[in-house]
């Protein structure tokens, strides 16, 4: 007698396994295959005719074009505006966009903003155009569908899908600013997809695809599209994006365990400012060589990324309040931060 068997009969309360035929009957890979099929192309058609290839022709000198590139861009309202990456358009003298009906439009650059790798370029074109929706990247998923439409080596409307392997990665720009609230995805990128959409399952725009490491098994980016709408909003309505500035140096620097322990300090590391800017707002709110900053406005500060994150459109011209150890001493130093230069429109 096998051992189930046995079980079984010296213990009548466990019962037989179950059948085949009692089962609830269970959706066949054939059909989970072909409802994700039908998900992947109804995304694309609903989608693809607004994806725009973009070309690229340098800044003439004596006369002649210099360079030329190619890259993806994703129309957002039935006037043209398109959203791309920064470096797909960063020193163009001439932008074209071919789009999903063969034909072709010059486009003109509204706004770029370098530190979040985004561009805004207006079509122009009298037509009402395809336009794809910005979704609300905040609701993304680790293991949600991705699909990239875009195209790769030339190759136009290609499509390729995924899942999100992870969201709120840290990137950084050709600025040497970090992109946060970066989306990796598994959707195959090569180069020409840069600027294209990343794509929920329900068809709403959810990042700009931006990098993939070269040599790495599916590992690419995507700027959240939360970060995108920031941009584009800040561009329609100033030309630029908006960033405070405080007029300083600094670097990461390790907090003395004796120093941590008299300041009741959780983190290991600050700010230690190396050169203050005569005139700026650190200098007129009395910072020194030598502090380091540990907290600005009561958010910890723990390399020069918190700051440059943190000194936002919201803090130009208002007094912000700044943490900092002084010779093992805690204070509270108010400044008021500038306006940054930005990078104005090509």
């Amino acid at each position: 007698m096998g051992l189930f068997a046995r079980l079984i009969a010296s213990n009548p309360a466990i019962s037989a396994p179950p059948q085949a035929t009692d089962l609830p009957p269970q959706a066949t890979d054939g059909a989970l295959l072909d409802a994700y099929s039908r998900t992947i192309v109804g995304v694309v058609e609903r989608v693809s005719p607004a994806v725009v290839h973009v070309k690229v022709e340098g800044r003439s000198l004596n006369g002649a074009r210099q360079g030329s590139g190619s890259g993806s861009g994703v129309i957002l309202s039935p006037d043209g505006l398109v959203l791309t990456n920064n470096h797909v358009i960063e020193g163009a003298g001439r932008i074209e966009l071919a789009l999903c009906d063969d034909r072709a439009c010059a486009a003109r650059v509204l706004g770029r903003d370098p530190d979040t790798d985004i561009a805004v370029l207006r079509a122009d074109i009298n037509d009402a155009l395809p336009h794809a929706e910005l979704g609300n990247s905040k609701d993304v998923r680790p293991g949600q569908i991705a699909i990239a439409i875009g195209n790769p080596l030339g190759f136009s409307s290609t499509v390729t899908a995924g899942i999100v392997s992870a969201v709120g990665r840290t990137l950084r720009a050709q600025s040497g600013r970090q992109i946060t609230d970066v989306i990796q995805t598994d959707a195959a990128l090569n180069p020409g997809n840069s600027g294209g959409p990343l794509v929920s399952s329900a068809g709403q725009v959810i990042g700009i695809n931006t990098a993939m490491i070269l040599g790495a098994q599916s590992i690419c980016f995507a700027v959240a599209s939360n970060t995108a709408l920031h941009v584009l909003t800040q561009i329609l309505q100033h030309g630029r994006v908006r960033r405070a500035r405080i007029g300083m140096a600094g670097e990461q620097s390790a907090l003395p365990q004796r120093i941590r322990h008299q300041a009741s300090l959780a983190q290991k590391t600050g700010v230690r400012i190396v050169h203050v800017e005569t005139g700026g707002a650190a200098d007129l709110g009395g910072l020194r060589a030598g502090d380091v900053i540990i907290a600005l406005d009561d958010a910890t500060v723990t390399g020069v990324d918190d700051i440059v994150r943190l000194l936002d459109e919201q803090r130009i011209g208002r007094t912000v309040a700044l943490g900092v150890l002084r010779g093992g001493a805690m204070l509270t130093v108010s400044i008021q931060p500038t306006e940054r230069i930005a990078i104005q429109a090509a």
